[in-house]
């Protein structure tokens, strides 16, 4: 039987961290509800992974954070050490997560799709995101052939180093081009993301410059990258502030609980122009950058740099973060288009971790209730919009002026 997928609590993005330290400070009750969805159709039905689920989930549950874990989190100096306290003492609990066999996906056959639901005390299922996500992939890609899925993923990974020195003959810009591993979530496996980031961090010194892997990170002596992701503005919609005040109140939060540190925020969880409403001269000023992740990344960095100009503020103090299914060309043609403007960052995830010649899998595991109410993303992407209740994303959308797709 071959070893568990995970075996290191420590093997997932470093923003899991920084919002599970942010919940834990500020809102220690709230519970919570994740769901599992796969966005596009798989070319065998993930239902039949249960048997292996099971136990990689009983096996992800009997772990707990190394003392070397520990030393490393708490040499980051964002990390509070009451967080550390609380993490020496942490392990998932097998009761708080459900898998079983869900109704078919839209436009499929008659077959049972999977079903994971965490649901439980937020600060003790918020984890199992990127974990679930890691062991799906994993077990999904080992049915198929490796040593041809190995041989295009390494060939490919050539191509693009070969790209990007390319792209180093260029007269220089402004500021540099700076490249990361956002792969976890998607992945071909662990071993291969491993070689994919120590390949390019041999390689590409000049260019690649961390992985959100805080694993990796720490083995491969690379910077952990990443702050928040949508769960943690979603969470603000049912913490008792009005509901037009979330997303102030989640980054007032995010402010107070930093200082300074992990300075960029997310932008999509109501779409970029709700988001820059409340994205004042005071926000403005106290976060360093924004992260792009749904709709047109030219229109997004364009009403990004403009509301900079609109305030006054000098976009070359500031970064753009891009991370919506980027490769390298992608990233290298916007970097042309705004790098003599602001700092610039490239977060790439399934393009790095998973360009093996077979096609990846579309899943995401995502908060759909906080405290017994419903709360959604109303992405620039309508294909990423998630929310059960119909009725609370039409509130939603009506709150924040929101025009229906």
């Amino acid at each position: 039987m071959k070893p568990p997928v995970i075996s290191s609590l420590l093997e997932t993005d470093l923003y899991k961290f920084t919002m599970w330290q942010t919940m834990l400070h500020r809102h220690p009750q709230a519970q919570a509800e994740y769901r599992f969805v796969c966005r596009n159709r798989p070319e065998f039905p993930l239902a039949e992974l249960l048997p292996e689920l099971e136990r990689e989930l009983d096996a992800l549950c009997s772990l707990s954070f190394k003392p070397e874990d520990l030393r490393f989190l708490a040499g980051l100096r964002f990390i509070k050490s009451d967080f550390i306290d609380f993490l020496r003492i942490f392990r998932f609990q097998r009761d708080f997560i459900e898998i079983g066999l869900g109704e078919p996906g839209e436009g499929q056959d008659l077959t049972p799709s999977l079903s994971i639901i965490a649901r439980g005390p937020q600060v003790h299922v918020m984890g199992f995101e990127i974990f679930v996500l890691a062991i799906v992939n994993e077990l999904y890609f080992r049915r198929f052939e490796q040593a041809p899925a190995l041989s295009t993923g390494r060939a490919r990974l050539q191509t693009k180093i070969a790209q990007l020195r390319a792209f180093e003959q260029e007269p220089p810009r402004s500021h540099p081009f700076e490249v990361f591993d956002f792969g976890v979530r998607r992945r071909f496996s662990g071993a291969w993301q491993r070689e994919v980031v120590s390949t390019l961090k041999q390689e590409l010194p000049q260019f690649f410059k961390g992985t959100s892997n805080v694993l990796l990170a720490r083995d491969l002596d690379l910077v952990p990258i990443g702050t928040m992701a949508h769960e943690y503005l979603q969470s603000y919609q049912a913490t008792g502030v009005r509901l037009r005040d979330h997303q102030k109140a989640a980054l007032e939060d995010w402010v107070q609980e930093y200082r300074g540190d992990l300075g960029v925020a997310l932008t999509d969880v109501v779409g970029m122009d709700a988001f820059l409403a409340d994205f004042d001269l005071y926000f403005a000023k106290l976060f360093d950058g924004l992260r792009h992740d749904s709709g047109d990344p030219y229109v997004w960095g364009e009403k990004a740099l403009a509301h900079y100009a609109k305030l006054r503020i000098d976009a070359h103090t500031k970064r753009l973060v891009f991370s919506d299914g980027l490769d390298v060309p992608a990233a290298l043609a916007l970097y042309r288009h705004f790098a003599d403007r602001t700092q610039l960052g490239f977060g790439i995830g399934t393009n790095f971790s998973n360009d093996m010649g077979l096609t990846p899998l579309h899943i995401v595991m995502k908060l759909t209730h906080c405290n017994g109410q419903p709360v959604a993303k109303l992405s620039d992407s309508p294909g990423k919009t998630l929310c059960d209740d119909q009725t609370f994303l039409a509130y939603l959308r009506q709150v924040f002026s929101i025009a229906a797709p």
